[in-house]
C-alpha cells in the first residue's frame, strides 16, 4: 500500500472539506476546496484510496505546495 500527499495548488484558506478520514476517493475526486481571491479551488486526490489523514481544517490558512490530506492506495 502507498501513501499519497495531496498537496494545495494555490495559497488561500480551506473552505470546505468534502471527504472525512475514512472514506474513499477514485483518482481526480476532489478532497476539500480551498479559497483564493474569491475563488474556490478544488483541491484533488491523483489516485484513489482512502483518507487516512487530514492536516488541515476548515478556515486553516494553506500554502501552494502544502501537504493537506494522506491518501492511501
Amino acid at each position: 500500500m502507498a501513501r499519497i500527499e495531496v498537496r494545495a495548488e494555490v495559497t488561500g484558506k480551506v473552505w470546505k472539506i468534502l471527504v472525512p478520514v475514512g472514506e474513499r476517493v477514485d483518482a481526480e475526486d476532489p478532497v476539500m476546496v480551498v479559497e483564493s481571491m474569491k475563488m474556490e479551488i478544488p483541491v484533488s486526490s491523483e489516485q484513489g484510496g482512502e483518507v487516512v489523514e487530514l492536516m488541515v481544517s476548515e478556515g486553516d490558512a494553506v500554502e501552494d505546495g502544502q501537504v493537506v490530506a494522506i491518501i492511501q492506495t
